[in-house]
């Protein structure tokens, strides 16, 4: 069959609770990219940070590689060939045009181990609440560019994390099949905010989201929240892991997506270009 044609997509999102050795996190994120497999997935997602999170935001800055060598990336690269995979590589750090700061990027490998899309995280967290405080401008340089992928036919949107929260993001990808979301979201927002703006984002955009988490208590002492989950063209959560290591799973169905625009064509309703005018005639 065509991959244009292709009507069923198997995906999995991979949950872990990274730890300040890279070493650890690397053998965690192997064993349960094998469950995902096992399970039959064709596409797997890496949590944000799935390689570090430590106490001190600036290990990231001298673990960072240049884009196209380093271990992290050739790590991506032989997992994605030697599961026959596409990997989407949760976030790594590299180099930015700055010396003393990364750029939080998702690589998306195929099975054939080629990195074939970038995307570096536009959008940088920051909170302060208490004594809870999160600045990545910090450490991170912002990207630029909003990156869509094809996959077996599927057209995929990348984002990372603190993205989820700025819909405009999503609409400039067009229509797509399936957004991606590796994130660490904190407990404190994730329990507020998590689930509510995932199932809004694919509600609007009409298709599906699959998220996958950071999930719990980290040596370095945060609290992220977890929840890694599947949701559907319709807003409806399909599967989820709430907290701790593991893998969700499941079949992404085009006929869905069909479904739901015919049902509801939203896209088509859109008035963009008449509301821009109106804002600023």
């Amino acid at each position: 069959m065509e991959e244009s044609k292709r009507p069923f997509l198997c995906a999995a999102a991979v949950q872990m609770v990274s730890t300040p050795r890279v070493a650890d996190n690397l053998a965690m994120a192997e064993r349960l990219l094998e469950l995902a497999v096992d399970s039959g997935a064709k596409l797997v997602v890496l949590p944000e940070y799935f390689a570090l999170i430590s106490a001190d935001a600036r290990e990231k800055v001298r673990q960072r590689e240049r884009f196209g060598a380093g271990p992290l990336q050739e790590w991506l690269a032989r997992q994605a060939a030697r599961l026959g995979i596409w990997l989407v590589g949760g976030t790594v750090p590299l180099e930015a045009d700055v010396p003393d700061k990364v750029r939080n990027a998702c690589l998306v490998h195929a099975p054939d181990g080629r990195c074939v899309a970038r995307y570096d995280k536009i959008h940088l967290f920051g909170l302060r609440h208490g004594e809870e405080v999160y600045d990545e401008g910090e450490t991170i340089e912002p990207g630029e560019a909003v990156v869509t992928v094809d996959i077996e036919g599927w057209t995929v949107g990348l984002s990372i994390c603190y993205d989820l929260r700025f819909p405009e993001l999503y609409r400039a990808m067009g229509l797509v099949d399936l957004i991606v979301l590796p994130a660490a979201f904190t407990w404190m927002t994730g329990r507020a905010h998590w689930e509510v703006l995932l199932r809004a984002r694919a509600i609007e955009n009409q298709c599906y989201v699959l998220a996958a988490a950071q999930g719990g208590r980290h040596e370095a002492g945060r609290r992220t929240w977890g929840d890694s989950l599947l949701v559907d063209p319709w807003g409806e959560v399909r599967v989820r892991l709430a907290e701790g290591e593991g893998v969700v799973r499941g079949t992404l169905q085009r006929a869905r997506i069909d479904e739901i625009r015919a049902r509801l064509p939203a896209w088509r309703h859109r008035r963009e270009k008449e509301f821009i005018r109106s804002v600023f005639a």
